[in-house]
């Protein structure tokens, strides 16, 4: 979908439909198509914003706590995320660790400080600086984090564990837990709703 300040065309098949205000729970189709071309958005923006702060607050916990603590024969070992980039980079496997550093860290990250900082003017009904480029960039950042897949792979990594170690879990798993729930919420508003907000009328943005 592509939005100009008065018409909306369509994603699937490029019709061109004059822009008409939405009531509550109403969402607009193409009538050749299909294909949704926006939706009511009311205060959507305003409830992600918080989801967006706590975001980023357990991704400060996530790594900069342990993620788990393990006890072989009385001896002790703790790991960060960074650490884990780190030991992959000390075996050889440069590349996983790149990617690894990439996926769980450097883009999610990227994620929630442009989300909060376009959501902040917005609530404000004010466009930020760079808003074209930013949605562009987030757009194209949305496929590539995959805290989630790292997730699974500590969970699954801790299972294995358990029969020839002690594992104590580290605040960061929780924290990761908590951060993939989040960001699952969060991104539920997709960047093209912000070109919705950035052409809606004042009114219709409360």
């Amino acid at each position: 979908m592509h939005l100009v300040p008065h018409v909306v065309i369509c994603e699937g098949c490029d019709a061109v439909y004059p822009k008409t205000p939405l009531a509550s729970g109403e969402t607009a189709r193409c009538t050749r198509c299909g294909t949704e071309l926006e939706r009511y958005m009311g205060d959507t923006h305003k409830r992600i914003l918080p989801l967006v702060v706590a975001g980023l607050l357990m991704f400060a916990v996530a790594n900069l706590f342990p993620i788990v603590s393990i006890a072989i024969g009385g001896k002790h070992s703790t790991t960060t995320l960074v650490g884990a980039v780190m030991a992959l980079t000390e075996e050889g496997m440069g590349e996983v660790a790149m990617l690894v550093l990439a996926t769980t860290l450097l883009f999610p990250l990227l994620q929630l400080l442009i989300l909060l900082y376009l959501l902040i003017p917005l609530t404000r009904q004010r466009r930020p600086p760079g808003f074209t480029q930013l949605v562009k960039a987030l757009q194209s950042l949305q496929p590539w984090g995959m805290v989630e897949v790292f997730l699974l792979g500590i969970l699954v990594a801790i299972v294995k564990l358990t029969s020839s170690a002690e594992v104590i879990a580290g605040p960061a798993l929780g924290a990761f837990v908590a951060l993939t729930v989040l960001l699952t919420a969060i991104l539920s508003f997709q960047p093209r709703n912000f070109w919705q907000l950035a052409f809606a009328e004042p009114e219709s943005r409360a």
